[in-house]
């Protein structure tokens, strides 16, 4: 436990990458897994370098938004792919729903939907 910074079995395992998952499966962050391999610098950067690619499409979104409120048009905004928000019938907080489409992604290994995130 000590060489693994005391976590327990079950939260080692969490972790563990997994085959045939979606490339935006948050098991194959790059910096993350420097960093479990101990290569803490190149992880700072790659984690520095993910953060501004994250940002830069944030102020595409944002930049976006504006263009289309200037011309009177309607901006969707970001969509999940495999979730939709609904407002929760009972306590009337937005919540995400799952709505389909990831295992048959899986099965097919089909990932063409999924966006550039790493």
């Amino acid at each position: 436990a000590e060489n693994m910074y005391f976590f327990s079995d079950l939260a080692l395992t969490l972790n563990e990458p997994e085959d045939r998952v979606a490339p935006t499966d948050s098991r194959l962050r790059p910096d993350q897994r420097l960093m479990e391999s101990g290569r803490w610098d190149e992880a700072n950067v790659e984690k520095q370098r993910l953060e501004e690619k994250q940002r830069a499409v944030r102020r595409r979104r944002e930049a976006e938004a504006v263009e289309a409120l200037e011309e009177g048009k309607d901006y969707e905004g970001y969509i999940p792919l495999w979730f939709e928000r609904k407002v929760d019938a009972v306590t009337g907080e937005l919540i995400c729903v799952y709505k389909g489409g990831y295992w048959e992604a899986k099965d097919k290994q089909d990932w063409s939907t999924c966006p550039d995130i790493f």
